[in-house]
């Protein structure tokens, strides 16, 4: 056989494939991916498990009064205050989405189209602060309005990034302002 032959019959015995090992890999692959997203789901679910005495989260009152600020923007989650990768996901704090934010003499309105709304009462809220992090979720510096809030034993951070980012500050100053009236008041 001349060379030219010989080499066309190496190549041609190259470009056979085994499709059953390489069938094989991919059916693996697929499987352990699978797998791994089935134990993240068990995971959020036993950690919800182990939030689960935390009490029902409190709607806003019939008539909360006027509106002193609105925000609207993302909500990214809620964590044990102090704690900004302890995620809390009893009682739908853990799922991240839209939200639109209403501050009123009352509290904090959340109302979250896809996910449960929440409310917080003026009495239980603790501070307010801008931050880079919550929930496993990094912005920049400033990037992430922090409120902090009692709810039965337990003090939560939960994250709102406004899509307008200037407004973190003035969302706040009203919220500190507000709280320190608050405690004069009791």
């Amino acid at each position: 056989m001349t060379p030219v032959l010989l080499l066309a019959a190496e190549k041609e015995s190259a470009e056979v494939t085994d499709w059953a090992a390489r069938i094989g890999w991919v059916v693996g692959l697929a499987l352990f991916v699978v797998f791994v997203y089935w134990l993240m789901r068990e995971g959020w679910k036993w950690r919800g498990t182990l939030q689960g005495d935390l009490p029902e989260l409190p709607t806003a009152p019939d008539d909360p009064g006027p509106a002193r600020l609105t925000m609207s923007g993302r909500y990214h989650g809620s964590t044990t205050a102090g704690q900004w990768l302890d995620r809390i996901v009893a009682r739908g704090l853990g799922t991240r989405s839209r939200a639109e934010l209403t501050l009123t003499d009352a509290g904090v309105d959340v109302v979250r189209p896809g996910a449960g709304d929440f409310f917080v009462p003026a009495a239980a809220l603790r501070g307010a602060r801008l931050d880079k992090g919550i929930a496993g979720k990094v912005l920049t510096e400033g990037g992430l309005l922090v409120v902090t809030w009692a709810h039965g034993e337990r003090l939560i951070d939960s994250g709102f990034r406004s899509d307008r980012a200037a407004e973190h500050t003035e969302w706040a100053d009203a919220l500190n302002h507000m709280i320190s009236t608050t405690e004069g008041a009791r």
